[in-house]
């Protein structure tokens, strides 16, 4: 059986070697896309000259009044001072061609004094310009940039798909790493002094003995975020109940045929704070966003600059009808069945939010971790591989 595990591990490793070593060292960056970003892009987050700020609501207003081919699509409600207001946008659609505007961008700074876009750019465009290289290396990250076709996020499926292997590939590779029990401690030393072939066999293994745990969490949860209708919910339903989510229960429409709303962002916003009140929240309302794909409406409540809800299990989210703005669902961090918190903790989990800065520190070594991991798995196949080849060279 150990021969045809070994043989499984190899093809699975060479399978998804190059994948995850991409995958390991963009998580380790994008683990800190914001302060990154920002660290390259000032005209994007720092807003020229001073005066009286707007409100968000008056400046996306604004917006959508001197550009009515586009709509905003996600809202921060606070603004941090000296900052530009970075909102989401979509193309409305054209009544006369029935099919949405040409819009080139989909991100947006807003100047929070003069309503003016001081800087825009199209998240996760192909592209390493400073504007675009985070959002870049982000969506590089979960789908490779591989293309959509037939209505599909095929990046995104491939990924998911390259995590289940990745999932059953770290059981096969613990149960390698313990040939016996009189060999078991073999599996948790490094040889460092000898170095070469033997240190990089010891990195692969035992480097990932010792992280076991994680890089099956990392594994897990990389299901959860790629193939989450599709695979984890149904797996988690077969042993707990789950909130319906909004977005489930929808068929999206195409890009260029979006949905628009029937109520304004002003509407949905006092529907939400009245339903923030029946529950006890103390904390504003934070953000909104409309989903021009399905129709609906979402509005985050949480504390100025926790927009990632980092610390917990996330922020709460109210979401509304986009037509009539009646209630169509809720997510709240803690509440529901088991399967529900399950799912809410994925990730929190994946990013290393759940624990704060201190996680994403983890998460980031992590992701070098991973890279590693490929890397020298590649460099045991290549030593084996010319092993196995030698006889017939020289025979």
């Amino acid at each position: 059986m150990r021969k045809y595990l070994v043989l499984t591990h190899r093809w699975f490793g060479l399978l998804m070697a190059t994948f995850l070593f991409i995958a390991g060292l963009t998580g380790a960056v994008i683990s800190w896309d914001h302060e990154l970003d920002e660290w390259l892009n000032p005209q994007l987050f720092h807003a020229a000259g001073t005066g009286n700020t707007q409100t968000p609501l008056a400046l996306a207003n604004q917006l959508e009044q001197q550009y009515p081919q586009l709509m905003v699509t996600y809202l921060p409600l606070h603004i941090e001072s000296g900052h530009t207001l970075n909102a989401g946008v979509a193309a409305r659609l054209d009544e006369k061609s029935g099919k949405a505007y040409e819009l080139d961008f989909n991100q947006v700074a807003l100047n929070p004094v003069s309503g003016e876009i001081q800087g825009q750019r199209e998240w996760g465009a192909v592209s390493l310009s400073r504007e675009n290289l985070l959002p870049f290396l982000y969506k590089l990250h979960y789908s490779m940039h591989i293309p959509d076709a037939w209505g599909l996020e095929l990046g995104v499926l491939f990924m998911g798909i390259i995590a289940m292997i990745w999932v059953v590939d770290n059981f096969i590779a613990l149960w390698l790493s313990f040939p016996n029990r009189k060999s078991w401690k073999k599996s948790f030393i490094f040889r460092w002094q000898q170095g070469g072939y033997k240190l990089n066999f010891d990195l692969h293994r035992s480097g990932g003995v010792w992280v076991w745990l994680l890089l099956l969490l990392l594994a897990v949860t990389s299901v959860s975020m790629n193939l989450n209708f599709q695979v984890m919910r149904p797996i988690v339903e077969t042993f707990s109940t789950l909130t319906p989510s909004p977005f489930a229960s929808r068929i999206p429409q195409p890009e260029d045929q979006p949905l628009i709303p029937g109520i304004s962002r002003e509407q949905v916003l006092d529907i939400a704070r009245v339903e923030a009140t029946k529950h006890g929240w103390h904390a504003q309302a934070g953000a909104v966003f409309y989903s021009p794909s399905f129709g609906l409406y979402g509005v985050g409540f949480f504390e100025p600059g926790n927009d990632h809800g980092d610390g917990g299990l996330g922020n709460p989210w109210l979401y509304f009808d986009g037509q009539d703005g009646r209630s169509v669902g809720t997510s709240i961090p803690g509440t529901g069945s088991a399967g529900d918190i399950f799912m809410q903790a994925q990730f929190p989990l994946h990013s290393g939010r759940i624990l704060g800065i201190p996680g994403r520190i983890l998460i980031s070594l992590m992701g070098a971790v991973v890279a590693m991991l490929s890397l020298t798995g590649i460099i045991i196949w290549l030593r084996k591989r010319q092993a196995r080849l030698a006889p017939a060279r020289t025979s």
